[in-house]
């Protein structure tokens, strides 16, 4: 395969197929943002009803994180060895059967196991989705349409406030309807997502060229050809999780786990536990579902204004500002913990639409920053370490609300901010207006994965 300017992948026109492989592509974050909101609000029926201690809420809240740290480092993996489209659509149907599971889940454990294999599902569509996307997208709407998948993320999260506070009202058993009722878009995108085409970059490093020529013909017309496809390297059957560590795409990996952790920490505790921590500041009752709900479009627009700054300010500076000025939010809320109501809402509000950079980045620089024989396995190692941080912090946040009080649980968030606003500061790379394989190189060297990088 050779390189030729002006290819028809990496400078293609945004066409129907690339909008509706976007929109398909976001059901899983759709679906996280569902699930791992949902449980905040069912918490409130479920703590009383399961006699929960703050141990058992915190394990509840943080299993679907845990599932997705399994799930996000095996899908990675089996997507890089069979495939991306073959798993696009068995992953959401595991989602489909849990989730109905839950509504006759009667006592803790029972819930957690299913809320594990739920997150473990939601984990494996990161590497095979963002992946599939990427190879196919060409590098104009690149960054836009990666960073739209979290847009979705709180559509879900947004959209299973309002469901769960209606849910409230229909009595004791709401919470089982509220965490059935994820059921419903996963079907939904499962039907949607069939007949979806392989990706022709996978099937082309495979040594499976003439399918891939067929793929390209189909989507990019019949003057599409593997001659459109960049050379990146020699093809390898199985490239080792370790050869990534070993080769100078160790760096990549450190960086993208350390930003993703500490641009989700906060996150989630805020989704998973919205309602309690908005209650510890004195939004109580439907006021603290409905402030949560708020706060979740206020992230939805943090995420669209930042879609449109990806390209025009670039993915470092726009990572940076985004930790920095979201993290002072955080740490007025810790210092001013008393404030009136309408000023920690405008807090939060703050927060939201200003950690939106970072949230975008999540999807962008993993799949740009590792070249496709080992993309799916590099997103799905670096979504599975972000989750370790992520449950840990959930877990806590029950015992930090109880010990250290709103005030020092929120300067503790600030001070995650803190750490990746330095990290970004140190190791951000600028990928901008890149082709994907451009951007998948080393600039220090052109051997190939699974040997050290030139000094």
């Amino acid at each position: 395969m050779t390189e030729i300017a002006g290819n028809k992948v990496d400078d293609a026109p945004l066409s129907r197929f690339h909008k509706k492989l976007a929109l398909y592509s976001s059901g899983g974050p759709f679906l996280d943002g569902y699930v791992l909101s949902i449980i905040g609000v069912a918490m409130v029926q479920i703590t009383p009803q399961l006699h929960l201690s703050d141990s058992a809420q915190g394990l509840i809240g943080a299993s679907a994180l845990i599932g997705i740290f399994l799930g996000a480092f095996a899908g990675g993996y089996l997507t890089d060895r069979f495939g991306r489209q073959v798993l696009y659509t068995i992953d959401l149907v595991a989602i489909i059967g849990c989730s109905v599971a839950q509504f006759w889940a009667h006592d803790p454990v029972w819930l957690f196991v299913l809320r594990l294999l739920i997150g473990m599902a939601v984990g494996a569509d990161y590497p095979i989705a963002t992946s599939l996307l990427a190879e196919f997208t060409p590098r104009r709407y690149r960054g836009p349409l990666l960073g739209g998948l979290v847009v979705m993320w709180f559509v879900g999260a947004a959209a299973a406030y309002i469901v769960g506070e209606l849910l409230l009202k229909t009595g004791d058993d709401g919470w089982r309807w509220m965490l059935a009722s994820a059921a419903l878009p996963a079907t939904v995108i499962v039907l949607l997502r069939l007949g979806t085409p392989e990706s022709p970059r996978w099937l082309a490093n495979k040594g499976r060229v003439a399918e891939a020529e067929a793929v390209l013909k189909k989507v990019y017309g019949p003057d599409a050809s593997i001659a459109d496809l960049p050379d990146e390297g020699e093809q390898r059957e199985n490239v080792d999780i370790k050869a990534i560590l070993r080769s100078g795409y160790g760096g990549r990996m450190l960086y993208i786990s350390v930003f993703w952790t500490c641009s989700i920490v906060p996150l989630f505790a805020v989704y998973a536990f919205g309602p309690k921590i908005l209650g510890a500041l004195h939004l109580e009752g439907s006021l603290a579902n409905v402030g949560s709900a708020l706060i979740t479009v206020m992230f939805l627009v943090g995420c669209v204004i930042s879609l449109f700054f990806v390209n025009k300010m670039g993915r470092r500076p726009l990572v940076i500002h985004s930790f920095v000025w979201s993290g002072l939010a955080l740490l007025l809320l810790g210092v001013f913990p008393g404030a009136p109501a309408a000023v920690i809402m405008v807090l939060f509000a703050a927060y939201a639409v200003l950690i939106g950079g970072t949230q975008i980045l999540q999807w962008v620089y993993p799949n740009e920053l590792f070249p496709t024989e080992v993309r799916g396995s590099a997103v799905g190692l670096a979504s599975s370490a972000s989750r370790i941080g992520a449950a840990v912090g959930t877990y806590l946040v029950p015992m930090a609300l109880t010990g250290w009080g709103i005030g020092g649980t929120m300067i503790a968030a600030a001070a995650i901010n803190a750490v990746g606003a330095v990290v970004s500061v140190l190791w951000a790379p600028e990928t901008r207006g890149m082709a994907l394989h451009e951007a998948a190189a080393l600039p220090s060297t052109s051997e190939p994965v699974g040997r050290p990088a030139a000094v």
